[in-house]
């Protein structure tokens, strides 16, 4: 070992090392110089620990450390000491210690001056994210960044150990497909050999963990690698990670138990937040669509929607009677302590309902009249349409209480579903309802198979084309689409959709009445589609799995709202990046070797 090597790293170092002697390496993270006293914070990935120098005892290493700027790159030489009483850091591991250094080496200096400061994560939030991602390595060497960077390691690490211990084998699948343009666009590869063909980068590795199942391998996972050419949001990337896993022989029971036990089990070694139920809460698509407004609902805090229709079904009201005659819905959504609000502020609610694309919003506050807590009146602009019947009905419907504001929307039913869903979510961010440390799950199950696309007058897959109805709606594949039920189910955190997964389709009779449905003719299905036809013409297994979000779940665990934090080099808006320049232009020889031609739009 060089000379210069490391013995220990900066960020291991405790108090029972006192009197030891180490070599350390690493960045300087802040220099403060006190005349004849110096101290620097050395940092490497481990964390950050203090070096002291002074010029009784080392006045040229003192004049060495200095020298030095922030992001030098050093080693150091010296014993660990402890602190001066009263002078323990307690935000630091190291923060009891620190080296008194005898030695100092410049490994590397670093000569221009930095685009933004590593050392002041409270400033962090001002630079331009555009700036931070082209110095990417810089910026990944922040503490925040590599904790992040070392929890997201620790996590697949977990989902490893857990799925081999329950008999999965990882297997990788090709990044070269086939295009099959199904929900998102493909990336696109041109194939050298024969102008004109193309690769596709997959969505996800559906078709292939299929095969594998029909291959006999039976228990199937990947860290897969994903790519969709798609709008970006604050938690999508054009290129993204999954845990994708199969499993034969197995029922959606089987799958989605063994999803949350892997769930529980990586959660309790990785992360100190605490689970909002065990076992998670299991609600059908449709009843979550009418108490949250939502297939993925927020758990952490109650505020259900509440359908009045019943209730209002004979209303002097003739918006509401109009309404319910058209076969709308009258539903509320309760605003705890809302009564109090200013007109300006349920105005301002009203105008985010209007935006979300109600027609308008109603609004009644609770009061208690005599104090007693039982005399509970109504107060607001359509009090006076509603009968003291109505009004019973209506506050048991919507459990209110006294100085509550129960907003309300008569409208369609998925309208008023959206609408109140959003309104929910405001009030909870407005009252701050739901708390940081909480991770609460749920299974969303029982998706319809299809939904109905009126602009291109045809059914689409609600998830996609490979999913099993129920057994007992299969008849209505033929007569009643819409209500046709699937096998598929969607696991839910804190209001984020973690991951998706269904039974597969295994029967090649059932995959194709499928592909009819939408749209696909015999010729298409046999292009497209063949090889996933065929092969289940060889005894194909029941089967089905599950694909949760790696990138989503790091969010989750550390309440990061932007995906781009929880990727070593992810892509700003529109796919680009601004650390490598890509995408660019190529060389002409290169597109000619393709068969290609840049043609302007």
């Amino acid at each position: 070992m060089a000379h210069w090597q490391r013995t220990r790293s900066c960020g291991e170092l405790r108090a029972e090392d006192a009197g030891r002697q180490v070599t350390l390496n690493g960045w300087v993270h802040s220099v403060r110089s006190h005349g004849d006293l110096v101290f620097v914070d050395l940092r490497d990935r481990t964390g950050i620990v203090q070096l002291r120098a002074d010029a009784a005892s080392s006045p040229d290493v003192l004049e060495a450390l200095a020298a030095v700027k922030s992001e030098f790159v050093l080693s150091v030489t010296g014993e660990v000491q402890m602190r001066a009483p009263g002078m323990a850091n307690p935000k630091l591991g190291t923060g009891e210690i620190e080296i008194h250094v005898s030695e100092v080496r410049i490994l590397n200096p670093c000569r221009q001056p930095l685009p933004f400061q590593l050392n002041d994560e409270s400033q962090m939030s001002l630079v331009n994210e555009e700036l931070r991602l082209r110095y990417r390595y810089l910026d990944l060497r922040r503490p925040r960044m590599q904790e992040i960077l070392r929890l997201r390691h620790r996590v697949v690490a977990s989902m490893r150990r857990f799925l081999d211990s329950r008999g999965f084998i990882e297997v990788e699948t090709p990044i070269f497909t086939r295009s099959t343009p199904e929900g998102a666009r493909d990336y696109l590869v041109p194939y050298r050999l024969s102008p004109g063909l193309f690769y596709a980068l997959p969505q996800s590795p559906q078709q292939y963990k299929q095969l594998l199942m029909v291959a006999g391998v039976e228990r199937y996972y990947q860290i897969a690698r994903c790519f969709r050419d798609e709008a970006q949001r604050a938690d999508r990337q054009p290129e993204f990670t999954q845990l994708d896993l199969e499993m034969s022989f197995v029922t959606q029971e089987d799958v989605l138990q063994l999803t949350e036990d892997m769930t529980i089990a990586v959660l309790r070694e990785c992360s100190n937040k605490r689970l909002g139920s065990v076992p998670f809460a299991r609600l059908t698509y449709d009843d979550a669509m009418l108490r949250y407004g939502t297939d993925k609902p927020d758990l952490r805090y109650g505020l259900e929607i509440a359908d009045i229709s019943e209730a209002m079904r004979g209303t002097s009201f003739g918006v509401f009677s109009d309404v319910l005659a058209s076969g709308g819905v009258i539903r509320c959504v309760r605003y705890p302590g809302g009564s109090r609000l200013s007109r300006r502020e349920t105005d301002d609610l009203a105008r985010l309902a209007k935006e979300w694309g109600a027609r308008g919003l109603a609004h009644l506050a609770i009061e208690d009249s005599d104090g007693s807590g039982h005399g509970l009146t109504l107060r607001g602009p359509i009090a006076k349409f509603i009968s003291e019947t109505e009004r019973e009905r209506i506050l048991s419907a919507a459990k209110a209480e006294a100085g509550d504001l129960l907003l309300i929307v008569a409208d369609a039913a998925d309208v008023a579903a959206t609408v109140l869903g959003r309104l929910r979510q405001e009030i909870a961010r407005r009252l701050n309802l739901a708390p940081s440390d909480v991770l609460h799950f749920c299974w969303i199950t029982d998706f319809p198979l299809v939904q109905w696309n009126a602009e291109e007058n045809r059914w689409d897959a609600e998830h996609h084309p490979f999913t099993m109805p129920h057994e007992d709606d299969l008849p209505y594949l033929d007569t009643d689409p819409a209500r046709v039920r699937a096998q598929c189910y969607d696991i839910v955190c804190n209001g984020v959709e973690w991951g998706s997964g269904s039974i597969r389709i295994c029967r090649a009779d059932i995959q194709a009445k499928v592909f009819a449905l939408l749209g696909l003719s015999e010729e298409v299905q046999r292009e497209r589609f063949g090889h996933m036809l065929d092969a289940f013409a060889y005894g194909a297994p029941p089967h089905g799995g599950v694909a949760p979000g790696i990138d989503r779940l790091i969010m989750l665990m550390t309440d990061t709202e932007n995906i781009r934090e929880v990727m070593a080099f992810p892509k700003i808006g529109g796919g680009t990046d601004p650390l490598m320049g890509a995408p660019s232009t190529v060389d002409e020889a290169q597109l000619r070797e393709l068969g290609l031609r840049v043609v302007s739009s």
